[in-house]
């Protein structure tokens, strides 16, 4: 397993784009949740009579244990930079027919995509601990004291994660069939910004919120809004929070059903 993530290191260390990409995504991250920080600091830190109405009606969702959930999702908003990482470290596989050299050199088709499979991992965990830095530093910055009850949404950590791995695998499994960077990364963005959400929104008013089913919807519904958000509706925000297992299990059924496809893509396809 080691020489598989080392010969990937050894790919991608000399790569700009890889670089690029990844410092955008470390400053990106910090960066939403900074400016939300900043936002809400700038509209509450005085004591006028506007600012105390904002804190009656929003609380402070950069306190802890609610600074998970709040991180969770503004952190989700921004996915789609690593997944743009994924698609150029897949395709860059057929445009430099590195993938071929690899099984010349003695690798199965097996070996490479778990290689590949690796780096999503790497990837996804980097994220999430990226996430998760900042929600303690902003948590920590805003709790005067902590105890157990600090921690109780922790497990938004670990939904972060999920969605994070999901969201990136489905990104492999089109970067390796489309195989085009360019191409990729156009059908990727224009699916999860305009496709995805015209086709959930069609599928919710003409269905039983069928809309839910699709492939990154499922996982994007693993980290909601934060909860000041959720008072506009009450009992929506309450069947959404009821409903993250649900997604939880579909959306591992996603994963296994995207890297199953990819295997088996990848075996039939000629090199």
């Amino acid at each position: 397993m080691f020489h598989l993530i080392r010969t990937e290191w050894l790919k991608i260390k000399n790569y700009p784009g890889f670089w690029w990409i990844m410092g955008v995504t470390l400053l990106s991250y910090p960066g939403i949740n900074g400016l939300f920080y900043f936002i809400y600091n700038e509209r509450t830190k005085d004591q006028s009579q506007g600012a105390k109405i904002i804190k009656m009606l929003v609380g402070n969702p950069f306190e802890f244990p609610e600074v998970f959930r709040t991180v969770a999702y503004s952190s989700s908003l921004f996915v789609f930079i690593p997944a743009i990482l994924i698609i150029m470290l897949i395709t860059n596989e057929y445009t430099y027919k590195t993938n071929r050299q690899n099984v010349i050199d003695g690798w199965s088709r097996n070996e490479f995509l778990i290689a590949k499979f690796f780096n999503v991992v790497i990837i996804s965990l980097l994220v999430v601990a990226l996430y998760l830095a900042v929600t303690l530093v902003i948590g920590f910055m805003n709790t005067p004291t902590t105890n157990a009850e600090s921690w109780k949404l922790f497990n938004y950590t670990g939904l972060f994660a999920l969605q994070v791995f999901s969201q990136l695998s489905f990104a492999f499994l089109l970067g390796l069939l489309i195989r085009r960077a360019f191409i990729a990364l156009g059908v990727f963005i224009f699916y999860k910004i305009i496709f995805e959400n015209i086709a959930m929104g069609i599928l919710t008013k003409y269905s039983k919120d069928l809309g839910r089913f699709l492939p990154t919807e499922v996982s994007d519904r693993l980290t909601p809004v934060p909860s000041f958000l959720g008072r506009l509706d009450k009992d929506g925000y309450a069947k959404t929070l009821a409903m993250i297992n649900e997604h939880v299990l579909l959306s591992v059924l996603y994963l296994i059903v995207f890297w199953v496809l990819v295997f088996w893509i990848y075996k039939k396809r000629d090199l």
